[in-house]
């Protein structure tokens, strides 16, 4: 038996994927990193200066920082 193959005459189209929004919020700018940084060890000398809590510092750095920047 013989295969036998048929063309579409049809023109192949290419359709674009919608575009996804992301879902995770974005990701801190540099000069908003320093910014952090630099809260993170000021609350690391206001707390005098403990080990053990750098996430702590850092997160409620984050927090203070981010708070400030308007939504949008």
């Amino acid at each position: 038996m013989k295969s036998v193959r048929i063309r579409s005459s049809k023109p192949d189209r290419k359709v674009q994927a919608p575009q996804r929004e992301p879902k995770a919020p974005p990701a801190p700018s540099d000069d908003q990193h320093i910014l952090i940084a630099k809260r993170a060890y000021e609350l690391y000398s206001e707390r005098g200066y403990r080990h053990g809590y750098a996430l702590d510092n850092w997160l409620e750095a984050e927090r203070e920082i981010l708070s400030r920047i308007p939504p949008g």
